[in-house]
């Protein structure tokens, strides 16, 4: 028990010397003792720890705003009044849901540890989910997204390159990270993904992204090659694989060179990939295997999308589509 309990005093002083902003001290010994339980007793990540702490410690801060003094007394109007602080921060669905996770996960705590006579989480609804989307390119801007690298210089191959291939063949960002020179056959027109779950799929690999892969594989990569480079497909200027972070920067930096004026991101190539596929008739089934979905219903949703774009088109030029018709 006593080595238990000094196990738990660790991650409370851990908590506290590892973050800059902590909780007012009314709510501070419930989510210490919280966070030490879901790490020790459940065996939670630590950046799952690290994310609910987070969400708690924004919470009890806007709880202390209000005037509320301890996890007891807190109503469900004072819940409601945070989150909807959030959504006026504009929240993605998505990060409400998951703040919102970590507040009942430490109410059910609290009420089975009988230090809550009612969890006051429980008349709470989920945030509703709505059909949104990245912002999703028109074919004019996608052809000036893809044209902005400048293709005399081996970073300019490469990138041109890089965005040619997530395009064209709807790869998430974190399997352009990984992916090996061995996984890509531009001339048989093909490459082998691992993809969620390390399921494999075979995505077609269009012209363009063929003749833009070999520019690079010839005129781009031996350029960025170090003592040490690893097998991986697309290179920094380090010699190194390239890293998520690295590619938000550069989708943001060619958008703003090519005039976009969409926050575009990578996952906006996927999703562009999938509703100009649709556009153009593409079967949905195709597409789902394409894009590796499991469920052919997360591939629908692009869809439902174009149906909706296609009725504000009638809506705003046919001349007959007045509503009192």
């Amino acid at each position: 028990m006593g080595r238990k309990m000094g196990a738990k005093s660790r991650v409370k002083r851990k908590v506290r010397s590892e973050k800059t902003v902590i909780p007012p001290p009314c709510f501070e010994s419930e989510i210490s003792d919280f966070l030490a339980w879901i790490q020790l007793e459940k065996g939670l990540a630590k950046n799952t720890v690290e994310s609910y702490e987070s969400d708690l410690i924004q919470c009890s801060l806007h709880l202390e705003k209000q005037g509320v003094s301890n996890w007891q007394s807190i109503s469900f109007d004072n819940l409601s009044n945070w989150l909807s602080s959030l959504s006026d921060e504009e929240y993605a669905v998505a990060s409400l849901s998951r703040k919102l996770s970590a507040v009942r996960a430490l109410a059910k705590f609290l009420t089975n540890e009988g230090r809550l006579k009612k969890d006051f989480t429980e008349l709470l609804s989920n945030p509703k989910k709505g059909r949104y989307l990245p912002n999703c390119l028109t074919i004019e801007e996608m052809e000036r997204f893809l044209e902005a690298p400048d293709l005399n210089s081996p970073l300019g191959k490469r990138d041109r390159a890089l965005f040619e291939l997530m395009y064209g063949s709807g790869l998430r960002v974190s399997e352009i990270c990984t992916l090996p020179m061995n996984a890509i056959d531009p001339e048989e027109g093909f490459a082998r993904i691992f993809g969620k779950g390390s399921k494999e799929r075979v995505v077609p690999v269009g012209g363009h992204a063929a003749k833009a892969i070999r520019n690079y594989l010839h005129g781009g990569r031996p350029h960025l090659m170090k003592e040490g480079t690893g097998g991986e497909l697309f290179l920094t200027i380090r010699g190194k694989g390239i890293s998520r972070k690295m590619i938000w920067v550069l989708v943001k930096e060619y958008a703003k060179r090519a005039g976009i004026e969409k926050n575009l991101s990578p996952h906006g190539l996927r999703h562009s990939f999938a509703t100009h596929l649709l556009m153009g008739g593409a079967d949905v089934r195709s597409v789902q295997e394409m894009l590796g979905h499991a469920d052919v219903g997360t591939t629908q949703i692009y869809t439902q999308v174009e149906a909706e774009r296609l009725l504000d088109e009638h809506a705003n030029f046919h001349p007959l589509s007045g509503s009192n018709l």
